[in-house]
């Protein structure tokens, strides 16, 4: 099965690569029409490059200079055409959906050494484990965000802290751009986001996710009761996917999010499972930089209770914990 989906991906990705550089092509054609000195200069720009690599295989190295003064010539008269014409450099450029691999799923490493692209991954972990999870990026991001929505009243005792909720929640926005921009910090927090239904948690995981995404990081969004259920279904056998692939994808994505935690029934495997995935990613034992988001009712406290003391402890020591607090903003939203 997941062959299946990665062959049928590859050729998505294939036929992406292929409709740019059609594209391209007949924007050149339009182009050379209207501009026929952009035509010659580009065969010209292509001969001499040609010349420069056979001068090179033949070892004539003194012809290299010249050659190479051609070709910068050549390209300022072909730069200067089209800004005369208020036509950017990269119009003649195939337009593919990925900078990084060109539309192709695989990027060549410093050691010449092939590796999946991060936008082929993430369109794997779309696939098989995501789902509609982080269907609403266009909608929850931090340009939607509205800080109106909360309450600018300080109430201690209905919310049992010292500050109102729009000033809550305005901290909380800085604190996930802080984490954005430290994401590649090893030493920077996990982020624990604490609080009732209706309040912003999935909001700003969302919102998280949706900058990570766009700065090539790969991001697995799972519930928490989904996501330990699959993972005891495939150790069962239950499920017809590769145990291997799921464990990789949990703990090698760049960025897991588990939501309502707490909401899962526990055993003894869910708990064993859930605390190799915390840790595991703490200390980066898959030697990359990982980081977690997780999503809860529970406080640090009901945490401790609830699950072992070694979960707790690696969440109190190894998270940025943030309380969400105010009236149900679902309503407000409408």
């Amino acid at each position: 099965m997941a062959n299946e989906i990665l062959n049928n991906l590859l050729k998505e990705y294939e036929q992406k690569k292929l409709r740019a550089e059609i594209l391209a092509d007949e924007r050149k054609e339009t182009l050379y029409k209207k501009i026929p000195r952009l035509q010659t200069l580009e065969s010209e720009i292509n001969y001499s490059a040609l010349s420069t690599a056979k001068d090179i295989l033949n070892k004539n190295y003194s012809a290299l200079s010249s050659l190479s003064d051609k070709i910068d010539s050549l390209k300022k008269e072909k730069e200067s055409i089209l800004k005369e014409n208020n036509i950017d450099y990269n119009y003649l450029k195939p337009r593919y959906e990925c900078i990084l691999c060109k539309d192709t799923g695989y990027i060549q490493k410093n050691n010449y050494q092939t590796e999946m692209c991060p936008c082929l991954k993430q369109k794997l972990l779309d696939i098989s484990f995501n789902k509609s999870n982080m269907s609403n990026l266009d909608k929850e991001n931090f340009s939607t965000f509205n800080e109106l929505l909360f309450s600018d009243k300080i109430n201690p005792e209905k919310y049992r802290f010292p500050i109102s909720p729009r000033e809550n929640i305005i901290r909380i926005k800085q604190k996930s751009l802080e984490f954005i921009q430290n994401f590649d910090n090893p030493n920077y927090k996990n982020l624990l986001f604490s609080g009732n239904t209706g309040l912003g948690k999935t909001f700003f995981s969302n919102c998280i996710a949706n900058e990570l995404l766009k700065s090539g990081k790969t991001v697995l969004y799972q519930t928490a009761p989904v996501l330990l259920e699959n993972i005891i279904d495939y150790k069962l056998n239950k499920q017809k996917t590769n145990l291997k692939d799921i464990n990789k994808s949990v703990l090698e994505t760049d960025l897991l999010i588990i939501d309502d935690l707490g909401t899962e029934s526990l055993n003894s495997m869910k708990l064993s499972e859930l605390f190799t995935i915390i840790n595991t990613r703490i200390l980066n034992l898959n030697h990359k930089i990982t980081k977690t988001i997780i999503s809860t009712n529970l406080n640090i406290n009901e945490i401790f209770s609830k699950y072992e003391e070694r979960i707790g402890s690696r969440i109190a020591g190894y998270y940025d914990i943030y309380c969400f607090f105010g009236d149900d903003i679902r309503f407000k939203n409408r």
